[in-house]
């Protein structure tokens, strides 16, 4: 018999716009319960961005999935009652937007934890509760071009525009912050005390690509402390990915059938079973590199030569024959090419449009043998108002008109 959902019997409370409310959405696809309070005119996010499917937005669709919506009106001395009372009942609460905002309506952790002692708040927003931008208005795109992650490019007739890149910020940083929350409610159960946390996104974007910023860091060391790889005789490269644009055992190649394949034989094993596959051993014997992060940098005597020998077959062909003769060589997809990956096929399972409102990707994390939730459509406004007052706080039908009188459930 499979076993209850990792998070189930957690139950989250959310006030989150827009992306930041993707922290639930890991925690949902989990197993807990994630309540959204929204304030009666919505989260817009229902509206944002596109596509635009049936309505509504797919950015709602997806980051919202699985949730309920209750409407709160905070601006009412009842609204913020009922909300003190779902924070008695919850393990968390998540502030999805810049920090303060449940403070000043008395909802800060201050005040939650004198109501319950092993909440855990968190606030995620963009630019995090200190340093001088803390208040600054922002979007997504914003963090990775703080962090150094999105560089401005400039066309034909001399106008810059943000070039197409993969979001970093806006997905990691509700990522880390599911693992904070996660981790502080495991230290609240078994403390009894919880704990407030928060989390920038911007520091995300900049804390994914560390590699690059500590690089350049280590370089501020002298060149006898801090050298560069022993394959390129010590010499510094530029940091991360910007390193590799000279490389030819670690490089692109366009294939037969006009697409490309990534060739990644910098460990020597990997460049010997390569050359002895395609009947060259010549090309190990004149160039048989270091043992290890050998990327033939600047050979283009040997690059002319690869590039002809990756012509010959298809790209399916060479994946087929780097599994076959142990050589790393991988596919080259884009985000509309992906979904025909075989491998991506094996792995992900798109949830239905006709469940969930759109074809969506769901977690990637695998339980072998738990009863996982099936996700729901992302709510409309208030959907489940007065499901959630009854069912979580046993408020009788008169007591939900009451509140229903008095604005503070719209």
């Amino acid at each position: 018999m499979a076993k209850p959902a990792p998070l189930a019997g957690v139950r989250i409370i959310e006030c989150s716009i827009l992306g930041p409310g993707a922290l639930t959405t890991h925690l949902v696809d989990l197993g807990a319960e994630v309540i959204k309070i929204e304030s009666p005119a919505g989260d817009y996010i229902r509206r944002m961005t596109w596509p635009i499917v049936e309505g509504v937005s797919l950015m709602h669709l997806h980051i919202n999935r699985g949730k309920r919506s209750l409407v709160l009106d905070l601006r009412t001395p009842e609204g913020v009652e009922v909300f003190r009372d779902l924070a008695r009942t919850a393990d968390a609460v998540i502030e999805g937007m810049r920090p303060g905002g449940l403070a000043r309506k008395g909802l800060g952790y201050d005040d939650l934890k004198k109501i319950n002692p092993k909440i855990v708040f968190c606030n995620i927003s963009g630019y995090g509760m200190t340093g001088p931008y803390k208040d600054m208005p922002s979007h997504g795109i914003a963090y990775d071009t703080w962090g150094g992650l999105v560089k401005a490019e400039t066309d034909d007739e001399g106008f810059c525009y943000i070039p197409e890149h993969p979001s970093t910020g806006i997905h990691a940083g509700p990522l880390f912050g599911a693992f904070g929350v996660v981790s502080a409610i495991l230290g609240a159960r078994a403390t009894g005390e919880g704990s407030a946390l928060e989390i920038a996104q911007s520091d995300a974007s900049a804390a994914m690509d560390w590699l690059r910023s500590e690089t350049w860091k280590a370089y501020e060391r002298p060149e006898d402390e801090v050298t560069g790889n022993p394959s390129d005789n010590f010499e510094r490269r530029a940091p991360g990915t910007a390193g590799m644009r000279d490389g030819v055992r670690y490089q692109f190649y366009v294939t037969k059938d006009d697409r490309h394949v990534l060739f990644m034989a910098s460990e020597q094993e990997f460049w010997k079973n390569f050359c002895d596959g395609v009947g060259r051993p010549d090309l190990f014997e004149k160039w048989p590199g270091s043992q290890y992060g050998d990327h033939a940098k600047g050979n283009r005597e040997l690059q002319a030569i690869l590039r002809e020998i990756f012509l010959t077959k298809t790209a399916e062909e060479w994946i087929l024959f780097g599994d076959d003769k142990n050589t790393p060589i991988a596919p080259v997809n884009t985000p509309q090419t992906i979904a025909e990956d075989p491998q991506f096929k094996d792995r992900f399972h798109w949830m239905p449009a006709d469940e969930v409102g759109a074809d969506m990707l769901g977690t990637p994390l695998k339980f072998m043998d738990v009863d996982m939730p099936k996700m729901t459509k992302a709510p409309t406004v208030g959907q489940h108002t007065d499901d959630v007052l009854s069912s979580v706080l046993g408020y009788d039908e008169a007591k939900i008109g009451a509140l229903r009188e008095s604005g503070a459930i719209g």
